[in-house]
């Protein structure tokens, strides 16, 4: 028997064993999903719910803070948070309300500068040279429909700036540090309520509201 001969038995041979398995009822099937691009697909049971952010209350001293930092969490909210934000004109799942409660400009550092004095006395001046916005939100989200409280937090954003001789200058940063904290605040408060829905969260009740630092230390 050739070679060629050999090759063209073991091959008739092979196909009448598979025709055979399939006629008797056996299949071969992969498992699982299938290969994915970008890694395996985990696609989730739970609808994505709707949330509506309304206008946050202004508690501080500090004025025109609530539209901006409403925008920051509504910003932050649409692209990470497990929500999907909508208007307040829409049908919603949840409604998420909360107050901007404080905002403290502590020093961070200055400088002592001796002052000439009658009698030659003298006293010492001290100079700023940096300080730092402090900022401290509540919020909760709550069952559209039922009211009921799934969500509570406390989060706290900070941020420096350096003081100058110029004062209308040293207002500017002062404005830019606290938009600044507003958007730590509103990317923390976002992650976290990302982890509370992956979680399962939205299912039990609500625990005490905790405090988070947010914004470089």
């Amino acid at each position: 028997m050739g070679p060629r001969h050999a090759t063209f038995v073991q091959g008739l041979i092979i196909g009448i064993v598979a025709l055979s398995l399939f006629g008797c009822g056996y299949q071969f099937r992969v498992e699982g999903a299938g290969p994915t691009i970008g890694g395996v697909g985990t696609p989730s049971d739970q609808p994505v719910p709707r949330l509506v952010i309304r206008t946050l209350e202004n508690k501080s001293f500090e004025p025109n803070l609530e539209t901006r930092y409403t925008n920051y969490l509504r910003r932050e909210f649409s692209s990470g948070s497990g929500a999907q934000v909508v208007p307040d004109s829409e049908a919603a799942d949840l409604v998420l309300t909360g107050q901007i409660l404080s905002v403290n400009v502590p020093t961070m550092s200055f400088s002592l500068t001796p002052t000439p004095g009658t009698g030659g006395t003298g006293g010492v001046a001290a100079t700023t040279l940096e300080s730092r916005t402090e900022v401290m939100v509540s919020i909760k989200v709550e069952e559209a429909r039922t009211k009921k409280v799934v969500w509570t937090q406390i989060a706290k954003g900070s941020s420096e700036f350096f003081i100058t001789q110029d004062l209308q200058f040293n207002r500017a940063l002062q404005n830019r540090a606290l938009e600044q904290a507003g958007r730590f605040v509103a990317e923390d408060l976002a992650s976290r309520f990302l982890l509370h829905v992956e979680s399962g969260g939205l299912n039990k009740p609500a625990s005490p509201p905790s405090s988070s630092n947010a914004g470089p230390k």
